[in-house]
């Protein structure tokens, strides 16, 4: 299987800051989320590629990785998360290479890597609604992950007692001979612990923890968009051997609008007006997120015509003020016409000039000119 580059998934250069990757990515998962392309099944196989590629050049240590070693550097490495809740773990790479040349080059010697553990970081994908993304809002989040283990408290053991492995002697990291390389991995008997239990908990088989589901309310701040991520500090797995817990980071994802679409601070929409009211001109009541406000359209609006509409957009999390609301009007030409409006378009036309079709029909007459001189040149 051809795996792309990042980089390329994105449609960005390797110096790309967080905010042109945000930026980038904010329009592809747009243009390939789901729920924009039922009929397209391979569209969501894009928006997965592409939110992995956002996960991993926005983590400034996989990046390093990546941007080192390639794809190959990060297979067995920080897990990558996908949708929804998951663990955040995995293999340290930065430990599989510090055992390694720390050993040739005398950098850790026999240092062990028994003691308190760091726990695992947890990732929860949260997908709001463009409203609840611009206002803020408070939800609860369920999600299922490891917790210290009530019966023995986190010890894994069934009377509390612990004593040193005797195969690593406590370090929890056995060294390896390998031809003129000295390897170090974790310690098969203890699995990297240093410790062994000789009466293990039956509640949690030693393990110290056991699953739960835990259910936490998380405030989203007011003016959040997609790629943004929530940092819960120590609301991710329990660390080892008393070791401090690991991270809740919340991914924001918000989902398509059926009248909006957003692009940083601003808001993009369409309406449709009738070819009367762009012909006359006329005030329309336009949609907006805290309720609607009056637009003039000038007479003569031509259809794809913009209007703005200043402080009726977003105010994201890192503004100071709230973007615009751009309206594009779009010309309906009327269907279902009673026998008497068409009669009244019939009289309508016929009062048009052909010769004088430039007063009346600008863009027309302009095209019909451009393919005069283009037979012209043909002929």
């Amino acid at each position: 299987m051809i795996i792309r580059d990042y980089y390329e998934i994105l449609l960005v250069t390797k110096t790309a800051t967080e905010e042109d990757l945000k930026k980038s990515y904010r329009k592809l998962a747009m243009k390939y989320h789901p729920d924009r392309n039922a009929d397209d099944p391979s569209a969501v196989e894009k928006f997965k590629e592409v939110k992995e590629a956002y996960e991993v050049l926005t983590d400034a240590r996989k990046r390093q990785i990546y941007d080192q070693h390639g794809h190959d550097g990060l297979r067995g490495g920080a897990g990558m998360g996908g949708g929804g809740q998951g663990f955040a773990g995995g293999v340290d790479l930065g430990d599989i290479f510090g055992d390694v040349f720390g050993d040739i080059f005398g950098g850790r010697g026999g240092g062990g890597r028994a003691g308190p553990r760091r726990g695992q970081d947890l990732r929860y994908q949260l997908d709001l609604g463009l409203e609840e993304a611009v206002s803020g809002i408070t939800r609860e989040i369920k999600f299922r992950t490891l917790v210290n283990c009530k019966t023995c408290d986190g010890s894994g053991s069934e009377d509390g007692k612990r004593e040193s492995c005797t195969t690593c002697r406590g370090a929890g990291r056995v060294r390896m001979q390998q031809g003129i390389f000295s390897v170090q991995q974790a310690c098969p008997s203890c699995r990297g612990s240093g410790v062994m239990i000789k009466n293990p908990c039956k509640a949690c088989a030693g393990q110290g923890r056991t699953e739960e589901e835990r259910v936490l309310s998380v405030k989203v701040p007011a003016g959040v968009d997609t790629g943004d991520r929530i940092r819960l500090s120590g609301e991710g797995v329990p660390g080892d051997l008393g070791g401090a817990p690991g991270d809740l980071y919340i991914d924001i994802e918000v989902r398509p609008h059926k009248i909006f679409e957003r692009e940083g601070d601003d808001l993009f929409c369409q309406i449709p007006i009738r070819f009367s009211t762009a012909a006359l001109g006329g005030e329309l009541k336009v949609p907006t997120l805290d309720g609607h406000a009056m637009l003039k359209v000038p007479s003569e609006t031509q259809t794809g015509k913009v209007f703005k509409l200043r402080g009726k957009g977003v105010k994201s999390v890192r503004s100071a003020g709230a973007g615009d609301l751009v309206c594009r009007v779009i010309v309906e030409t009327p269907v279902r016409l009673t026998k008497r409006q068409r009669e009244l378009l019939g009289e309508f036309e016929a009062t048009f000039d052909e010769g004088d079709a430039a007063n009346h029909s600008p863009q027309n007459s302009g095209w019909l000119d451009s393919v005069k001189q283009f037979w012209d040149r043909i002929t």
